[in-house]
């Protein structure tokens, strides 16, 4: 499974590897991602390759990432995220 994982929040030192760790450490991988910072708010998207992971399996390491550098991040399957942007 293809998923659209998107990351919200202040400007802070560590954001990328802690979000692409806690992917890595679970065998997911990163195909395509892009990040900014618009004025002192950090956004980044990124499509991941889930293959045989659920949202489940790492529900629990974003959660710990969201709650302790204030992020919000969101973990869409490919299919829904299209759908809803879909003009």
């Amino acid at each position: 499974m293809r998923a659209v994982i998107t990351v919200i929040g202040k400007d802070n030192v560590g954001i990328i590897a802690k979000v692409t760790n806690l992917l890595a450490d679970n065998g997911i991988n990163v195909l395509d991602i892009s990040q900014t910072i618009m004025q002192e708010m950090f956004t980044m998207i990124m499509m991941v390759d889930m293959k045989d992971k659920k949202v489940s399996d790492i529900a629990s390491g974003i959660k710990e990432i969201e709650e302790t550098m204030n992020l919000s991040i969101h973990v869409q399957h490919e299919d829904i995220f299209n759908l809803m942007h879909r003009v």
